[in-house]
């Protein structure tokens, strides 16, 4: 019975509530105007991600997230040639067609809620997999070994 009305709720809200509630702290963080403005941010970001990470940083990543935002991060077949921090932001203001200002924005608005999620263990995890300048898209600083 309890599933009957779990099936019946899910056919009513276009999203689950954890995506939800992730959607309203993006909101919140990235200062925007509504859920479906946040929502765009996520499916750029999140698929951008995916083009980023090798096949178990995906997957250990996709499990710390609702299920609509791990879909997004999981579907993307990841780059031969992972990019910085910097060209990540340049490719997806390419691709979307909005400002590198407005991109690196929702780049971070995005991942400090990612990192939020995944943990402070598989965020250095993932940061020590990716290329430089990554970090801050986080929220975490970058160090850098003295020479």
């Amino acid at each position: 019975m309890i599933s009957d009305v779990r099936r019946q709720l899910e056919h009513q809200l276009p999203y689950g509530a954890s995506y939800e509630q992730m959607l309203e702290n993006i909101r919140h963080k990235g200062a925007y105007a509504s859920r479906e403005r946040a929502d765009e941010a996520v499916r750029l970001v999140l698929a951008g991600l995916g083009r980023q990470l090798a096949r178990v940083a995906r997957v250990d990543l996709a499990a710390c997230l609702p299920l609509e935002a791990a879909r997004v991060l999981t579907a993307q077949i990841p780059s031969l040639h992972p990019l910085t921090g910097w060209a990540f932001v340049k490719d997806l203001a390419a691709r979307s067609g909005a400002s590198q200002a407005t991109t690196r924005w929702d780049a971070s608005s995005v991942l400090a809620t990612v990192a939020a999620h995944a943990g402070p263990n598989l965020i250095t995890r993932i940061l020590h997999e990716l290329p430089a300048g990554w970090a801050l898209l986080f929220g975490h600083a970058e160090l850098t070994p003295a020479a």
